[in-house]
């Protein structure tokens, strides 16, 4: 039965859309196994899979991220390669799916022969653009990986974004790509009366003054004639906040439970909350939380479809009220989020992701591991 070696990082949103695309193959016979950071184990495990957690690797946390220099010293890290083909050499993998932005995993990858899927959990524009042409890219190459060698050496590339929504679809690379679509949760009924109710969100990363930025969207909201829903995640104490009566505050709450019930979400353009919004048809006010990541990218590319609008992160509760009240009013942007939720809604990205794997493997046919030639040069 094939094998297949999913390599992550503690990043938040980067593992939703692995765990669903791990599922499904699951679902279809296929042996499924994780390696990432330590913080990974109870949501993999959670799901159902062995975890492995680097041995080697610089320790990293989504709750204490560090410096840039700190994130960059992750993404390049040469000791998650080491463990990686340490794991392959213990128990060898038909197939390795790969994050993204892992470009020291990556290159172990690429210089060993062994074949790779890379998962792109954000836009591709963003990756090849802002990602690899910035300060991260730079730090890249400053280390002497060679990112885009790596990107092009995947066996395939799986994007799990609409390209109606992902400006990187009109780029001349595109055509090796597979966009898949977003990779979401199973779709809950909705009510068929539902109250004007609002889904405020922002990352579980810990971003420099996010407990600030959640506390002005719930001045703002505490005055709509609506429930208003407001998860902290692990990364801000709820007992640091001020509701209003109208508000409801939850350490974790999961999406897919909450957000039938929902008419609006407010969120900080992470792509995977804002994709599972639009697959409910939900319009989005998005908050970015970081400038050079790619949250400005998601929440300009929702306000371009009309589905939704993009407020600074140190908007005032006096300009963030009309924001709220206008996207939770009837308007055209519904009827936006409408579209976009039907055409995420016919791409399902599991199933496609999964097709797009079983066709790279042969049944009976272990693929190379370390030291192997790879079929694909």
């Amino acid at each position: 039965m094939p094998e297949i070696l999913f390599v992550t990082w503690d990043g938040g949103g980067n593992l939703p859309p692995a765990l669903g695309l791990a599922t499904e193959l699951a679902r279809r016979g296929h042996q499924v196994r994780f390696l990432g950071h330590e913080a990974n184990r109870r949501p993999v495990q959670a799901a159902g899979f062995e975890h492995e957690a680097y041995a080697t690797a610089r320790p990293f946390s989504s709750l204490a991220p560090g410096s840039p220099l700190a994130q960059l010293a992750m993404f390049g890290d040469r000791g998650m390669g080491r463990d990686l083909l340490d794991s392959l050499r213990r128990s060898p993998a038909d197939l390795v799916v790969v994050d993204c932005l892992l470009f020291g995993a990556m290159e172990a990858l690429r210089e060993s022969g062994t074949r790779y899927v890379v998962l792109e959990h954000l836009y591709d524009a963003y990756l090849r653009g802002p990602w690899l042409r910035g300060p991260l890219g730079v730090g890249m190459r400053v280390r002497r990986l060679r990112p885009t060698r790596s990107l092009a050496g995947a066996a395939a590339t799986l994007v799990a974004t609409l390209p109606e929504l992902d400006a990187g679809s009109r780029a001349p690379h595109a055509t090796a790509l597979d966009f898949i679509g977003p990779v979401v949760p199973p779709l809950g009924p909705r009510p068929e009366a539902r109250e004007p109710a609002v889904l405020i969100s922002l990352s579980t990363y810990a971003f420099p003054g996010m407990t600030g930025r959640l506390q002005s969207l719930l001045d703002a909201a505490g005055d709509l004639e609506a429930r208003v829903v407001a998860t902290t995640g692990p990364a801000i104490d709820p007992a640091g906040l001020r509701p209003a009566a109208n508000t409801e505050v939850h350490r974790y709450v999961p999406h897919a439970e909450v957000m039938p019930a929902m008419s609006l979400v407010v969120g900080h353009g992470g792509h995977g909350t804002t994709m599972q919004a639009l697959a409910h048809d939900l319009p989005v006010l998005v908050m970015p939380m970081h400038p050079f990541l790619d949250q400005p990218m998601v929440g300009a590319s929702v306000a371009a479809a009309g589905a939704g609008a993009v407020v600074g992160r140190s908007a005032k509760p006096a300009e963030l009220a009309p924001a709220l009240a206008g996207l939770l009013a009837p308007g055209p942007h519904r009827e936006a989020a409408a579209r976009l939720g039907a055409a995420i809604r016919a791409r399902p990205g599991a199933a496609n992701g999964a097709d797009r794997i079983e066709a790279l493997l042969r049944p009976g046919l272990r693929g190379p591991g370390p030291g192997r030639p790879s079929a694909r040069r």
